[in-house]
């Protein structure tokens, strides 16, 4: 079985040293949120995931979630960690306290999705749609509908899913065939099947709430004719209480090669009562208001297995004896720990080294998040929203990329060991490989990022965001910091000239660039990790003397990053820029 600290030391090195964003620090709805708070929060939620959420993962993977005559049973623990769960009011972290959530920002909640991600992600998976869903309908929905759903969904008294995919239809869901009938009293009956539906049904929480994209009977074909309903499992009372069962039954649940606690279902809709969310025909912009955030939280997901498994591997690396170290000089024939091999000290520096980095990241992008969410100033909050738009694919595409990788050099670290079931490893591979697959595959991220987030209605979002950077070295004058500096911006100008190559194949040669889309997905990402160390070294080097030990230990895992993970960008552009030609001309047989 796998052991899990949470990382609270470094989660608060990021809240305290870079939280040095001007326009998140204008916000006053978060003036009251100190680090003393913050370090309460993340120590409370290292005890409840270290002590009482970690033990499941393995209970889950054992003993999957079951359908027994129509009714969908979690996994044996489930139902006493999740009332305790919401008795501690996890739930509610970043809701609006008008519903009874806590109010904080996503800086701290997505600290705690982390966590969550690392002691088990079949039990995080029964909340995280929820928390999705309620964002979703507190975007759209009308202030009678928040009323009725949200605070008992900010409880976790009632949960939440996201219903899109259908046995016809996956990425595109203009060929959906879910439908919708108006009823004389204004809801809608839905008819349809939908398949894959995270937490589709379980015995967790008294209601379940779906959100489903269908399509009403009088409305176009393909995607502008698609509309979003909120369909509750349990139909609500206009006093709050539960009535009748509504036509919602689950068909199956999916034996999936990972994620075993977590029921993931077919649903079958029977002239189900649905309310419409949003406006008609709109359903996939209010959908992606929460497909959006989720992707950026998947992305957390690949990072949190990363930092369990990485661990495990270092834990493990100090008790394992295997041959003789080139260091060793003995005759008796001893054999060394492995951590002393060379090899295995680059297998964990990489690991350490992309973790440490994407945690960085991912905080930046937090505070771009809220600032998009909730500045003053029009011109900011759409400037923090273009970045945003523009490392979601990056972060959901990037991190659970990484999170295989780094689950797979865990296996090879523990060897054999680390194949069979007892040490938990192999589970963490297996339970993280849906990652770079559900809320839309990477290569759909990928695409999505070249064609669609580089330039939009707002501009160059992609020159700016590499101006920014430049600009920030530019002013960074600590000559301690000036190699890496160096280093990124030889890095930064491939960026700049395979953007180029970019903007001219989508214009003139849509294969090439869509052949090349993964490469740079992974060149910009690579760099926008590159970015956040130089911020993290510029922390070190100056506050040094304060905490030798942490900042070397900072300083020296930026310099393998630098050194040995950012090279890999001279082979994804070299790649790319090759063309489709080699592609588009082979005959398969």
């Amino acid at each position: 079985m796998t052991t899990y600290t949470a990382p609270v030391e470094d989660m608060m090195f990021l809240y305290e040293k870079l939280r040095n964003n001007k326009s998140y620090n204008e916000l006053e709805k978060y003036k009251d949120v100190t680090p003393d708070l913050v370090k309460n929060i993340l120590e409370e939620a290292a005890k409840i995931n270290q002590n009482i959420i970690l033990p499941l993962a393995k209970v889950g993977d054992e003993q999957p979630a079951t359908l027994e005559n129509g009714v969908v049973r979690t996994p044996p623990g489930y139902k006493e960690a999740y009332k305790k769960y919401i008795e501690d009011g996890w739930t509610s972290l970043s809701c609006d306290p008008k519903y009874g959530g806590q109010g904080m920002p996503k800086t701290v909640s997505a600290f705690f999705d982390e966590m969550l991600s690392s002691a088990s992600l079949s039990f995080k998976l029964y909340s995280e749609l929820s928390i999705g869903a309620y964002n979703c309908i507190n975007h759209h929905a009308t202030n009678e509908v928040k009323d009725k759903y949200l605070p008992k969904m900010v409880e976790g008294k009632w949960s939440g899913t996201m219903c899109l995919t259908e046995p016809i239809c996956g990425t595109d869901l203009g060929l959906l065939k879910t439908k919708a009938v108006e009823q004389s009293d204004g809801t809608y009956k839905l008819s349809g099947q939908k398949i894959f539906i995270t937490s589709g049904d379980h015995d967790l929480t008294e209601n379940i709430i779906h959100l489903v994209i269908a399509r009403s009977t009088d409305s176009p074909s393909g995607t502008r004719g698609i509309s979003l309903f909120l369909v509750p499992k349990y139909i609500v009372n206009d006093d709050g209480s539960l009535g009748p069962r509504n036509g919602i039954s689950t068909g199956s649940i999916e034996s999936k090669m990972g994620i075993k606690g977590s029921a993931t279902c077919v649903l079958n809709f029977d002239d189900a009562v649905g309310y419409m969310i949003g406006p008609k025909n709109k359903g996939l912009n209010s959908m992606f208001t929460m497909m959006n955030l989720e992707r950026i939280v998947v992305g957390i997901q690949g990072l949190g297995i990363s930092e369990i498994a990485y661990q495990n591997s270092l834990m493990y690396s100090k008790e394992r004896k295997q041959g003789k170290s080139n260091n060793n000089k003995t005759s008796n024939g001893s054999a060394d720990f492995i951590i002393e091999h060379a090899d295995i000290r680059r297998s964990l520096l990489n690991m350490k080294s992309i973790i440490e980095g994407e945690r960085a990241l991912c905080f930046w992008l937090s505070q771009q998040t809220e600032v998009s969410l909730n500045h003053e100033n029009k011109k900011i909050k759409q400037e923090a929203a273009d970045f945003v738009s523009l490392m979601t694919p990056v972060v959901k595409a990037l991190f659970t990329d990484m999170g295989s990788e780094i689950t797979s050099e865990a296996m090879q670290i523990f060897g054999g060991y680390g194949y069979t079931k007892d040490q938990g490893i192999e589970q963490l591979y297996r339970d993280n490989r849906i990652t770079p697959i559900y809320e839309g595959t990477n290569s759909v991220q990928a695409i999505d990022l070249v064609f669609r987030k580089l330039v939009n209605k707002n501009g160059d979002i992609i020159d700016r965001y590499i101006n920014m950077v430049k600009k920030e070295m530019e002013i960074n004058n600590n000559e301690k910091i000036a190699p890496f500096i160096a280093i990124l911006d030889t890095y930064l100008e491939k960026l700049s000239s395979f953007t180029s190559w970019v903007k001219d194949k989508i214009q003139n040669s849509k294969d090439d660039a869509n052949a090349a889309s993964n490469d740079y997905l992974k060149v910009l990402g690579l760099v926008a990790v590159g970015y956040s160390w130089l911020k993290v070294l510029q922390v070190s080097f100056e506050d040094y003397d304060n905490n030798k030990i942490f900042y070397e230990d900072k300083i020296q895992t930026a310099n393998f990053f630098f050194q040995r993970v950012l090279p890999r960008i001279d082979a994804h552009c070299s790649s790319a820029m090759s063309g489709s030609r080699y592609i588009m001309d082979f005959k398969f047989n």
